[in-house]
């Protein structure tokens, strides 16, 4: 079941923007799908990518093989692969990733570990994704205060 968070709201319904859902199951599946590709795709081919699962092996191989067969018919070229992480940083309940530390500064506000670990891992990723230097970081306070941490 796709999760939408309130501060994707602005964009979800239309589904105009990459929701952090899909954004999630793409860096799983290690597909690097650019802005251009997702607006290609029609409103059928966009709600499948937030449907889908990618949280097994195999659902995982089939949600990468079903977008590179989208941006393939799309653009005649599949998309750009990305490593896929064996311990990516959103699954370790232990550690606040230190760009998350220091976004969250710039806000006054600091992350415990244990406010970490009650993340879910999909709340850990939009933060991690959201507070990346090179990311345009508006919906980081919103996001910071849904999920309760401030």
């Amino acid at each position: 079941m796709a999760e939408f968070f309130q501060f994707e709201t602005e964009f979800v319904d239309s589904l105009r923007c990459i929701p952090m859902q899909v954004r999630f199951n793409l860096d799983t599946c290690g597909v690097k799908l650019k802005l251009v590709h997702w607006n290609g795709f029609n409103a059928e081919q966009k709600q499948a990518l937030v449907d889908r699962n990618c949280d097994q092996p195999r659902a995982t191989a089939d949600y990468r093989d079903f977008v590179q067969g989208l941006v393939t018919e799309q653009t005649g070229a599949p998309a750009k692969t990305l490593p896929i992480e064996d311990k990516p940083a959103w699954l370790d309940v232990a550690v606040v990733p230190e760009d998350v530390v220091l976004k969250a500064r710039e806000f006054d506000l600091a992350i415990t570990p244990s406010q970490w670990a009650n993340l879910s891992p999909l709340q850990r990723f939009a933060l991690i994704k959201l507070s990346r230097p090179s990311h345009e970081n508006r919906n980081f306070l919103p996001a910071i205060q849904e999920f309760g941490l401030a």
